[in-house]
This record gives structure tokens, sequence and C-alpha cells, in this order.
């Protein structure tokens, strides 16, 4: 028995040196569903080295703690087309002798992603054992002065490192501890991040449980004693990790959060620095207890992404691949992953993020969300952009939970203050491409009305022919 495990390991490795994913059964059934429209072609996809910048990050997480392998996923990052991705720093990982720092495993990581076009932005988070702080999610921040002067040496030595690369910087994942200590940590963690290089931007809160009460509780408590300190406006970005079985639940709250930003610091923007859907039904972390698939994690996070940038807010999702964790294997992964870190096919959600990156970089600018009327008991949400000039829409069903139904309703759909010249009709799950038939679609003054539309619960743009790339 032995023997035959060593063996499994060892084809195992052997297959993963070779780079060949498994082809995906859900991918290939979804990508054989469509609306009945005559297919004129596929939407291009762009590598992150071909796109100038965008918005889109995605989630290269819990590598300090090894429970991905960077070096089997890093060049799908590159391919998947997104311009930014988040790191978490390892502080236990970097100094394990009090004073030494070994920065060889991130280097790797973080010059990595900078070959494959990608920014990365590092978290500077969790405690170091030898200083008598833990490293796990939810760990209680520190407030001793020994481990404060040894953390703000840490960060010092970490921006160092990387200042040349590395502009963005977050401060701790999701604080669980008073806002007290989480505010004294920030201050200080700004001074050095600011002494090293001092253009740095800042990102913090990484608010979690996106809750009224919890609005009210944390963020706006770090708020008021960031002012009662003098500290305000020196963070860029707040965070926020949303995990709702209905994405498009969350606006209500995130609008609160802009209320309070504009309270307390206009300058500063909202980034959703990480939400994501499991691939299945999970027992535990977020969204769990829920029958989830590979169709259905695909939609939440398309329409995650489409709803973030339609209220020009910057999206990173989690994960890029299957984390190993102590107790589970967990199933965000745009890529399915197994216990040994290697790499099994491509989900379905992968190659929808690859249409929405590839089309949907800082020249397709959010103008706002448009009013529709629709002869339905179901509601949209239809998203307005624009390309040069042109009116681009996003639009899809948000008032249930993404389900596993591959079917596409058609209906009648009046969109408000909207005219087309040449339109056509592109599934971004598949990326397929339609035609839509001139007796289908007429401008009707300053409104464009749509007969036999078809809409389902997951992102279809509408967009002038000649403004899209095809493959």
């Amino acid at each position: 028995m032995r023997k035959y495990f060593v063996f499994m390991i060892c084809l195992s490795l052997a297959s993963a040196v070779n780079g060949q994913l498994r082809k995906s059964v859900t991918w290939e059934r979804v990508n054989g569903t469509g609306p009945e429209l005559e297919q004129i072609g596929e939407l291009a996809t762009r590598h992150s080295k071909d796109i100038k910048s965008s918005p889109w990050s995605v989630g290269c997480e819990t590598l300090d703690r090894d429970f991905a392998d960077f070096s089997l996923y890093k060049d799908y990052v590159g391919e998947l087309g997104v311009k930014h991705a988040r790191l978490q720093s390892g502080w236990a990982k970097t100094e394990k002798e009090k004073g030494v720092y070994d920065f060889e495993w991130l280097d790797e990581i973080v010059y990595g992603l900078v070959d494959q076009g990608v920014n990365p932005w590092i978290c500077l988070c969790y405690g170091n054992p030898i200083y008598n702080s833990k490293i796990d999610l939810g760990s209680r921040i520190f407030t001793d002065e020994e481990t404060l002067t040894a953390w703000c040496n840490y960060v010092e030595a970490t921006v160092d490192r990387y200042k040349d690369v590395v502009q963005e910087w977050e401060i701790w994942n999701e604080p669980r501890e008073s806002a007290e200590a989480y505010t004294n940590l920030v201050i200080r963690s700004i001074a050095s991040i600011k002494k090293v290089k001092p253009d740095a931007t800042i990102i913090a809160f990484t608010a979690h449980g996106i809750y009224p009460e919890n609005v009210a509780r944390f963020p706006r408590k770090v708020c008021e004693l960031l002012k009662e300190k003098n500290s305000l406006g020196q963070i860029d970005y707040m965070t926020y990790h949303p995990y709702n079985y209905n994405p498009d639940k969350t606006y209500d709250i995130i609008d609160s959060l802009v209320v309070l930003i504009d309270e307390y610091d206009p300058k500063m923007k909202l980034y959703m620095g990480e939400g994501g859907c499991p691939s299945a039904l999970e027992w535990g972390h977020a969204l769990n207890n829920h029958l989830w698939t590979e169709y259905s994690q695909a939609k939440w996070v398309l329409r995650r992404m489409a709803g973030d940038w339609a209220r020009n807010i910057r999206s990173s999702i989690f994960t890029f691949v299957d984390l190993r964790y102590n107790n589970m294997l967990q199933s965000f992964g745009l890529i399915r992953a197994n216990l040994l870190h290697e790499l099994i096919y491509k989900r379905p959600a992968y190659y929808g993020v690859q249409n929405l990156t590839g089309f949907f970089d800082y020249e397709v600018k959010p103008a706002g969300l448009l009013s529709y009327t629709i002869k339905s008991d179901r509601s949209l949400t239809v998203a307005s952009f624009d390309k040069e000039n042109t009116p681009v829409v996003l639009l899809w069903y948000d008032d249930k939970v993404p389900t596993d139904d591959l079917n596409r309703d058609e209906i009648k759909l009046t969109i408000n203050k909207l005219n087309f010249e040449d339109p056509v009709y592109v599934d971004m799950l598949t990326g397929k491409v339609y035609e839509l038939a001139s007796k289908s679609w007429k401008n009707k003054g300053e409104h464009v009305r749509f007969k036999k539309l078809p809409v389902w619960d997951s992102p279809i743009m509408l967009v002038e022919r000649n403004k899209l790339d095809l493959k």
C-alpha cells in the first residue's frame, strides 16, 4: 500500500510538471448552452501584460501559510487578465529569528506576479510566534511595545524590499480585536510604511461581516479614533469583505460605508478587497451550508464584479485556486486544485472572469445604473458604462441567489435614457457574441426597447458591434 501511495504521488507530480490541466466537464456543459440567437463570434480575452490598467484583482492569499503553491499556478494568473493580486505578507514565515528577515519565499511570488504583468498589493498581517503573537485569522492584535516595535521594524524591511514594485499596502486582514488596538496598529504601520515609501497607497479596515450594526460598530469607531488622534486623511482605500449569498444584496450596506467615508474623509475610496463563492457545499468558512455548484459560483463571481464596477468600486475575487486549510480543502478557487496543491482544471468562473477582465479595463468607465420597465415579477440590475463615447450595458436578474439553471428567459425590456446604433449581445460567462435581429430592438425617443431579449441570473452585455474585439 505504501509503495502504491508513493507511486501515485510521483505520477501526480509528473502530471503537474507537464502542465496539462484536465478538461472541465462543467465548463463544456455551460459553454454548450446559450440563447436562441445567431452566434457571430467569441469575445477576445487578453493577457495581463496586454492590458494597461484595470480595476480587477484576484486573491493570491494564504501563501504565507502554504495553503497553496504559487509556483504551480503562476502562469495562469496573467492569463486571467487581472492587473492586481492580493498577497499576505507572512511575518512569521519571514522572521523566524529575531531581527533576521528571509524574503526568498516572497520574492518568488512578488516578482513572479510582476513578470506576469500583474501588480501585487500586500496585506501586512498576522503575528509572529517568536513575539508571542499568533498567525491565524482572527488572532489578537498585539498591543505591547516590544511586539509593536518588532512589527514596525518588519513593516519597514518589507516595504523597503519591494518599494520599487509594490505601490499598495494594506494593514491587517479582518481585524477582530478592539477598534482601539486596530487604530493604534494602523497609525504605527502607516508611519513605518511612509518612512520608507512616502508615496505609498494605504489600504485599511478590511471590514468583514458587512451588516448595518457592524458598519456602525467597527469602521465608524476606527474613523472616530483616527479623527481624535489627528490621523484622518492618510488612508486611500477602505476595504471590505462582503460574503452574501446573493451578491446583489450587499449594496444597501455598502451605501452606508459611502456615507461614513463622506462624513470623515471624502478623499478615501472603497475597495472590495476580498469576496468569493464556494463551488460546492461547504461546512465551514463563508457562505457555508448552501448547495453551491460550479455554475452558481460562476454567476456569483460575475455578478459581484459587475455590480462593483457599476458603482466604480475596485474588486478582488477570492480566490485563484482551492486552498488546503489545516482542516479542509476549500472550493472557492477559480481553478480547482487537489490536496497536493496541483491544478486540476479551470472552473467556469475562470473563463467568465477572463471575459470580463478582457473587455472592462479602465477605458470602459462606469456611468451609473439605468431605470427600466419589464413585464415580469423579477428585478434586474441594468448597469451603464461608456467606452469611447458609446454605450455599454451589463444586465442580469439580481433578485435571487444565483442558481444552477442554464436556461435564459426571453423578456420584453425597455431601458430608459439609452440608444444604440448597431448593438450585439454578449454572454459574459461563455464569451459568445450573438446577432440581434433588427426587428428585435428599436430606439424610441430617449429609450431603447427589446423584444424577446434573452436574460438570466448572470451578466449579459449589450454593446456596439464596432467596439468589440473577437477571437
